[in-house]
């Protein structure tokens, strides 16, 4: 009979444990650009495997927000500071081949999209993109990018819907590889979420 309730108790605990670390996981998902792909979302439909984590929570690359002033540190910006998600930091896919990329053009006019699963008040959603010359063989820093958004939208603590996309023009005078950074911040937190979209311009 004590085994018994022992392994009651047991089980119970480990179901509870269960439930807080889903309800947990659930709680952190918000949001991820699928235009241009980006690498969270490229884990997560399996087109770039052996990412970790990563792959059931593309929503949840969350760090500080204030960039470039503040955010998160260099070679750790495309997951946001996150050890979880440092796949996605690297500037080779966990098999060791390039990043899939997005054909773009430059001057051309480009609808980025996100996908929120949880809808938060929002500050602006900022575009940044790698200068000519970067250095593709380490993890994305600033001085690889042009600080200056090359688009800006701002929201005025709106929340947005459960897809937003909008229009802006792509840069000119590059080409070849490049990354661009999307940042969403958020109004009513310290946060923003961070996703870094590999181009081919």
């Amino acid at each position: 009979m004590r085994t018994r309730t022992k392994m009651y108790a047991a089980a119970v605990g480990m179901a509870t444990t269960g439930a807080l670390l889903l309800s947990s996981g659930g709680a952190t998902g918000h949001g991820y650009t699928d235009s241009p792909i980006s690498r969270q979302k490229l884990c997560q439909n399996g087109t770039v495997t052996g990412c970790g984590g990563i792959q059931w929570e593309p929503q949840s690359v969350e760090g500080p927000k204030g960039f470039p002033a503040a955010g998160p540190a260099d070679g750790r910006i495309c997951s946001a500071g996150r050890g979880g998600f440092a796949p996605l930091d690297s500037p080779k896919r966990p098999n060791g081949q390039d990043w899939p990329t997005t054909q773009v053009n430059g001057g051309q006019s480009y609808s980025f999209r996100w996908q929120f699963t949880a809808r938060h008040a929002t500050t602006d959603f900022k575009y940044y993109v790698t200068k000519p010359g970067w250095n593709q063989d380490h993890n994305l820093s600033r001085s690889d990018l042009n600080l200056t958004p090359f688009f800006t939208v701002p929201y005025g603590g709106k929340q947005p819907p459960a897809t937003l996309s909008h229009s802006g023009t792509l840069p000119t005078g590059l080409s070849g590889h490049h990354v661009i950074l999307a940042v969403w911040t958020i109004a009513d937190t310290g946060n923003a979420f961070y996703a870094c979209s590999d181009v081919k311009f």
